[in-house]
């Protein structure tokens, strides 16, 4: 990302901290005042309550002195404000959250009306409340590279500083409410071209670009045609009712309220900004109230928590992936794109240059400009020859999930590896405790489970054994930090953590349909209850050979089986139909798509069937130490296979609908010992 330069932001240069604010930062050049963002004891500002108290006395200051201009930066190298200060609302109620929220439009409001040009320079990640604050300028002035948006619908709440009345009042009404209902982001030229930016520089000409913008010299790009049609009620509801049914696909209102009050605010008062600022107040702390916010809030901290005991260097500069399969390939390229040296073998070369090929489209998805993605694929060395094993820090073994092929490639990295170098596998099946024997030194020997695709989904497991050193877990837990993934540290156990708990919702979909249920009911059932996909369509999707794979690997060492295996899924993998990736399996995919819709009306006896296992196989991990508490449990099902977000995870699932013991008994005495509740909930409160 081309940020700063020329200059190192952290020294704002000439400025000195008021002795009335710890957050801000100030400094005058040629009659231009310019206060930067700096929050102390950490690497990322956020917009909190103090920040813009603060903000408020040195806008008074301000008005008072009459600069030429006034501009806001950041003095932090990765971006200009990662959002609102969430510790410092997440736990408001009623009237303390409406008093907050309107101090804070009482300030940017104060900000919007100063009599002087007011400019935000912003870089790298500008979002919730920091493009709030920066909306709120008479002027935007983007450095290369930056990144602006609204993921507060990610939270169950829409912008609620003002954002959304700004935002639409700015460019076209309708990119606006999408920016905001899906949360993504718009990267520099984006924001440009949509005209949030009016100006998009490198760092060395930003003093320029200010210099012009406190001169007026730089134009606005308005809403456009789009904005004046839809000034009216009538024209909003048109589009408002198009955006309702779009929304109801991915986040139905029973579940997610907050994009369709972010629908109802605009539709009603898009037309009176003042109007429509009072109302957001009342909606945002509305949303603040609701189930799905606190429950999403409390998934922004499990997230938090799974990075917190992983900070510091992890000693792991060179990467060699053994295996370039699907898998191999997507770690090898994403470690590369997240600064490492990598190298990467297969015992053919066409893999290698797939691998290749993937990392240049990840770049693509992840907005990386020419020269950062060139940057990558430098660091991504294909190598035929194995040289990488010997002078690797961290050696990842992606190998097929065959116990013989694994204990061949560590017996040969026996007298390869370098001391002190760590041999991680990324198996999903097999016990660490078989293959720790043929490992070349069993304290640098532990898993390194990433989930599929490995760009996308943002958890890894870290996996123990009882002979793995704690340096090496504690690197391992470090390096997936490092790469931005999140690392949940379990113990070996058959599918480790998050298998364990996800194989009873696809094994129990297969008795299911044996006994001559709907497999699309079945998948409609789970999408309304809210998993990201249902249950035939995962199994398709993980592969029915997988399926049984991991079936077989659960079979011994668990307190409670999952469901036997129907026989006829032996045979559509003895013929091929393996799922997706065949063309066919449950779905025959040339004649039939998946439903993606949830039911109106489910079976809650469905439901139960297949989501109550999960929740008992949580537990009985919780149980035996798998993971060091509920919050590592919860945050590893999120995270590691998208389990209903809004209803806080399994284990806090259960915790609040208090009843699952005695349904699991109810459906133990109709289907088997499969459903018997575990030990664990005589503990769980």
């Amino acid at each position: 990302m081309t940020l700063f330069n020329e200059i190192d932001p952290d020294d704002a240069p000439g400025a000195t901290r008021p002795p009335e604010t710890e957050n801000w930062r100030r400094a005058e050049t040629d009659g231009l005042l310019t206060l930067w963002l700096d929050c102390p004891g950490t690497s990322t500002n956020t917009i909190s309550e103090t920040v813009l108290r603060e903000l408020d006395v040195l806008l008074d200051d301000a008005k008072q002195a009459q600069p030429r201009g006034v501009a806001l930066r950041s003095a932090k190298r990765g971006g200009f404000a990662a959002g609102a200060d969430i510790d410092g609302f997440a736990d408001l109620r009623g009237q303390g959250a409406t008093e907050m929220l309107q101090q804070g439009h009482d300030v940017l409001d104060k900000l919007a009306a100063l009599p002087v040009p007011t400019i935000a320079v912003i870089h790298g990640a500008t979002l919730g409340g920091g493009l709030e604050l920066a909306l709120a300028c008479d002027y935007r002035i983007g450095v290369e590279g930056v990144k602006v948006g609204f993921p507060e619908i990610q939270l169950g709440l829409h912008p609620g500083l003002g954002g959304t009345v700004r935002l639409t009042q700015l460019i076209d009404p309708v990119e606006a409410m999408q920016m905001m209902l899906t949360g993504r982001s718009a990267h520099d030229r984006k924001a440009r071209r949509l005209g949030i930016l009016d100006a998009l520089v490198p760092e060395r000409h930003v003093e320029a670009a200010m210099d012009a913008a406190a001169n007026g010299k730089l134009s606005h790009d308005g809403g456009g045609l789009r904005a004046s049609a839809l000034r009216t009620r009538a024209a909003r509801s048109l589009a408002a009712n198009r955006m309702r049914a779009e929304a109801e696909k991915t986040a139905p209102n029973a579940h997610f309220p907050a994009p369709f009050a972010l629908i109802e605010l605009w539709e009603r008062h898009g037309g009176d900004p003042s109007a429509m600022q009072q109302a957001e107040v009342r909606s945002f702390c509305d949303l603040l109230d609701s189930a799905t916010a606190q429950n999403l809030i409390r998934v922004f901290f499990l997230r938090r928590r799974l990075k917190s005991g992983a900070t510091g260097p992890d000693g792991i500069d060179h990467v060699h992936v053994i295996g370039a399969g699907a898998m191999g390939a997507e770690i090898a390229a994403w470690a590369a794109i997240q600064g490492r040296r990598v190298t990467i073998e297969d015992v053919a070369l066409a893999p290698l240059g797939e691998t290749v090929r993937r990392a240049t489209e990840i770049c693509g998805k992840r907005h990386l400009g020419g020269i950062e993605t060139r940057d990558a694929l430098d660091r991504l060395m294909p190598d035929p020859d194995r040289l990488g094993r010997a002078r690797a820090d961290l050696i990842i073994e992606a190998a097929p999930e065959k116990m013989e092929v694994k204990e061949k490639i560590y017996g040969e990295l026996a007298d390869q590896m370098k001391p002190g170098a760590i041999l991680a596998t990324n198996t999903s099946s097999l016990p660490l405790s078989s293959l720790v024997t043929a490992a070349p030194v069993p304290g640098h020997f532990a898993g390194l489970h990433f989930f599929n695709p490995v760009s996308k989904m943002p958890l890894v497991e870290v996996v123990s054994h009882d002979l793995a050193s704690a340096d090496t877990l504690d690197r391992l837990a470090r390096f997936a930090n490092g790469i931005d993934r999140l690392p949940a540290r379990v113990k070996d156990y058959p599918g480790f953590l998050v298998n364990r708990v996800l194989a009873p919702y696809m094994m129990e979909a297969l008795a299911m349909l044996d006994e001559g249920h709907d497999k699309e009911a079945l998948d409609r059932a789970a999408l309304a209850f809210g998993m990201p996909m249902g249950p035939v369509t995962l199994a398709d999707s993980v592969g029915l050979d997988i399926c049984l794979e991991v079936a077989l690997s659960l079979r011994e060492g668990l307190d409670v089986p999952v469901a036997e295996t129907p026989g006829w899924l032996q045979d559509m993998v003895d013929k091929g139909h393996t799922g997706r990736k065949a063309g066919r399996g449950l779905y025959d995919y040339e004649t039939e798509k998946p439903p993606k819709v949830p039911a109106d009306d489910p079976d809650q006896n469905v439901i139960d069937r297949l989501i109550l296992p999960m929740c008992n196989a949580a537990v009985e991990c919780l149980r035996k130490g798998i993971a060091e508490d509920a919050d590592t449990v919860d945050g590893a099902l999120i995270f590691g296979t998208g389990w209903a977000p809004f209803r806080g995870g399994p284990l806090h699932y259960a915790r609040v609908r208090r009843d699952v013991p005695d349904v699991l008994t109810k459906l133990a005495a109709q289907h088997g010992p499969r459903f018997a509740p575990d030990p664990g909930w005589d503990d769980f409160g």
